[in-house]
């Protein structure tokens, strides 16, 4: 199984007064780079998933990938701009996904997705119940969840469930740390510096 990588990148970070919640500041370095760190090493090829000027993410050299024009947003959309990419890819069967602003997936999330998928669909599950921006989703799936995306499906939960996703159980609580708030990154600031 060859996996490529896609980074989620969502959100308006309204809760932390705008901007890209994955380029805020943690321990010194975009909590983007936190998650690059853990997940570049998982995949093969890698790209970001964000609308707007790709320009602000240039810095880390990865493909940017819009939404489709003229469709649904939303994180669903940002999985099918994925999958697109990846199908272009020699050799690849699925895409592994995590959000832009969780600065620590799991090391072995790819492996274990993968080992429990088989040739069709993993998803994370961690302390607060399923974790669908950390998931594995088959490139054969690609025409299903597109007519399901137009059919106006736009969870990517439910687009997991529909593909009988096998799930994984994690149990690190801070494995699946979104930065939605000032709070949250207190809290993530505390776990990268050790404190």
């Amino acid at each position: 199984m060859t996996i490529a990588g896609l980074v989620l990148m969502g959100g308006l970070a309204s809760r932390m007064g705008g901007g890209d919640k994955a380029l805020l500041e943690l321990a010194g370095r975009p909590i983007l780079a936190h998650a690059l760190d853990r997940f570049a090493p998982q995949v093969g090829l890698l790209a970001l998933s964000a609308n707007g000027d790709p320009e602000r993410f240039a810095s880390f050299g990865l493909p940017v990938l819009p939404d489709a024009a003229n469709g649904p947003g939303g994180p669903l959309a940002g999985v099918l701009a994925g999958l697109a990419w990846a199908a272009a890819l020699p050799g690849v069967s699925h895409l592994a996904t995590i959000p832009g602003d969780g600065p620590f997936p799991p090391h072995d999330l790819v492996a274990r997705l993968a080992a429990a998928a088989a040739d069709g669909a993993a998803v994370a599950m961690g302390p607060n119940g399923v974790e669908p921006l950390h998931a594995l989703w088959p490139l054969a799936a690609r025409e299903r969840l597109t007519l399901s995306l137009a059919d106006g499906v736009r969870s990517p939960k439910r687009a997991l469930e529909m593909l009988a996703a096998a799930p994984v159980d994690f149990t690190d609580p801070n494995a699946f740390l979104d930065v939605d708030t000032p709070d949250d990154l207190a809290r993530a600031q505390a776990r990268a510096l050790g404190t």
